[in-house]
């Protein structure tokens, strides 16, 4: 065989292995990014009021489903001003000391999970970061938490939280009050006001109170009773002195 036929082989092979090799790294490299959670919404605005905020979790597991997703409320939303939507059929909201959790029956394997929320009001912000527990059926659980790019960092996956970015509030808006249940709460263990506070008089204060004429009430109802005794106790001796002289 020519010298330069044996060449020309060696170099397709060569650039064959690396084309496999490539196209190998790719597909390990892109399995586990595929799958993420994502925030969306129609009345994605600052100050918005009411707002419906959809969720969708993607699988990536090939024997589990998912049963969970336990997400971490961003600043300026409280796990009381929200309300569930809809989701997989059987699923229920819990709210947390820092957001909120979503489970139920697991979703078949393979099978991706949509659920949506109802926020009272958001924030006034350009976006909002909403990190995301998924939890499967077996336990696994993929923690989309990061931040920016930082899910590109060489640990594998690039579990960037999910982001919604929000437009300007609309003019005039304001933040609400607090909501209703944030309300009762508080109002459960009201703290007692002056009047509920102040101590009630002890019967030695009430002796010593003044009465506006220089003498409490207490005495002059000693004074009285005195009087009382005295007169009796003069009419019973007159009596008795007038029967004895009969």
């Amino acid at each position: 065989m020519p010298r330069t036929t044996r060449r020309h082989g060696g170099i397709r092979r060569t650039a064959l292995a690396a084309a496999v090799a490539a196209t190998t790294a790719v597909l390990f490299t892109a399995g586990p990014a595929a799958a993420h959670v994502e925030v969306e919404s129609a009345d994605a605005q600052a100050l918005a009021q009411n707002v419906e905020l959809s969720f969708s979790a993607e699988s990536e597991s090939g024997t589990a489903g998912i049963s969970e997703l336990r997400v971490i409320l961003p600043e300026g939303i409280e796990p009381t001003d929200v309300t569930y939507g809809e989701g997989p059929e059987g699923w229920k909201l819990t709210a947390n000391k820092d957001g909120f959790t979503v489970k139920g029956t697991a979703a078949k394997v393979g099978e991706d999970v949509e659920l949506s929320v109802v926020v009272r009001q958001l924030p006034d912000a350009k976006e909002l970061v909403f990190k995301t527990l998924q939890t499967y059926s077996d336990g696994k659980v993929d923690r989309w938490i990061e931040l920016g790019e930082s899910g590109s960092d060489g640990h594998g996956h690039g579990n960037t939280a999910p982001v919604l970015k929000l437009r300007a509030a609309a003019p005039g808006a304001k933040p609400v009050s607090p909501s209703p249940s944030e309300a009762e709460s508080e109002s459960a263990s009201p703290r007692p006001s002056a009047e509920r506070t102040a101590p009630s008089a002890s019967p030695a204060a009430e002796a010593t109170a003044d009465d506006g004429s220089g003498l409490s009430a207490g005495a002059w109802t000693g004074i009285a009773a005195g009087v009382i005794l005295v007169a009796g106790g003069a009419f019973y001796l007159v009596r008795r002195q007038g029967r004895a002289q009969e």
